[in-house]
């Protein structure tokens, strides 16, 4: 798995791209509160190569807790910039500084 950030210079965007390595998937999507937790518009496009990939544009200046939903099984990046514990989730979910 993998995070990359662009920072716009234009604007108080950064383009994050999600990288997940699942070749066995059929679907990946990366869920936050940038998206309210919601699959459906988040899905990561499958490469050739097995990986999934996909790019969203978020606020710079925000913090957001995330997931990846991998065949409905929810798993954290390993690159998060750190993590917090969710009680409603009672689990830890990855957490993005940008």
């Amino acid at each position: 798995m993998a995070i990359k950030k662009q920072y716009l210079k234009s604007k108080p965007i950064c383009k994050v791209t999600f990288t997940v390595s699942a070749e066995d998937a059929k679907e990946v999507a990366v869920v936050g509160d940038f998206n309210n937790w919601n699959a459906k518009n988040s899905n990561l496009k499958k490469l050739k190569n097995g990986t999934f990939k996909g790019v969203l544009d978020l606020e710079k200046d925000n913090t957001y807790e995330f997931r990846y939903l991998v065949d409905g099984n929810y798993i954290n990046d390993e690159q998060a910039d750190s993590y917090k514990w969710n009680d409603f989730a009672n689990t830890e979910n990855g957490v993005l500084n940008l």
